[in-house]
């Protein structure tokens, strides 16, 4: 099956969009293939300001339907303790609202843009999105993340070369509750961070302290700006690492 195929067959749909890579790529085929969609970004403690203004900017650039719908998974305590299924019970949370929204909007299907570069084992948040009828159309047509970057940058996508962004809660050790504030140094510290230029990095939260983890390509300017880096992040923590194991780059 290909896109053009899906879109024929489903031709009115909502979208849980993020402003990251791959849904901006699904939105844009679905406009592309004349397909009625309407793109849902949900707001959460989760998500930084930053992937909230790449969606606004890319539904204009594209003149999308943008929905914008407020969800605090916090709220539910499976999700504020943080183990190991909090990712189930985050997204059951969070496509339920878009559920509920699109319902409202006379939409009855949800596709997200899950791709077939993405892990198809059991995980909580794939079973979650398997029990609530949600649909990968890039997945289903056997669109890759390497394949999708070049359709994206073909398209004249500025997602094309977006590093990929968990969401805020990964910084956080399972088994660790999550509080708001938590959340709110970490988006702080990395915006920071991203105003020196740094890109496809995390600040993972270890017993208090700010652990910096950035790619290999990334490594020598951290260290050749040692105090200026820390000098961002010291407001948000009293504790600075650097993890000297460099991440591997996004896909």
């Amino acid at each position: 099956m290909t896109l053009r195929e899906f879109f024929a067959e489903n031709s009115k749909c909502a979208l849980a969009f993020s402003g990251g890579a791959d849904s901006a790529y699904l939105l844009y085929a679905a406009k592309d293939c004349g397909a009625d969609v309407t793109a849902y970004f949900v707001k959460t403690p989760f998500q930084p300001e930053f992937e909230f203004g790449d969606a606004v900017r890319l539904a204009k650039e594209l003149g999308a339907k943008l929905r914008i719908v407020e969800c605090d998974p916090l709220a539910d305590a499976a999700v504020r303790s943080n183990g190991p299924d909090r990712c189930y019970h985050c997204k059951r949370r969070i496509f339920s609202a878009i559920a509920e929204s699109a319902a409202a909007d006379g939409l009855g299907l949800i596709i997200d843009g899950t791709n077939a570069s993405d892990d198809a084992s059991d995980r909580p948040g794939m079973r979650a999105l398997r029990e609530l009828g949600v649909r990968s159309p890039l997945r289903e047509c056997g669109i890759t993340k390497p394949e999708l970057r070049r359709l994206s940058a073909e398209a004249g996508l500025f997602t094309a070369k977006k590093p990929a962004y968990a969401c805020l809660a990964t910084r956080i050790p399972t088994g660790e509750a999550i509080e708001p504030e938590t959340l709110r140094r970490v988006e702080c510290a990395e915006e920071a961070l991203m105003e020196l230029g740094l890109s496809d990095f995390r600040v993972r939260v270890r017993r208090g302290a700010g652990l910096i983890q950035v790619t290999e390509g990334q490594m020598p300017f951290v260290l050749e700006n040692r105090l200026e880096v820390i000098g961002r992040v010291r407001p948000f923590f009293d504790e600075i690492y650097l993890d000297l194991d460099a991440r591997k780059a996004s896909l």
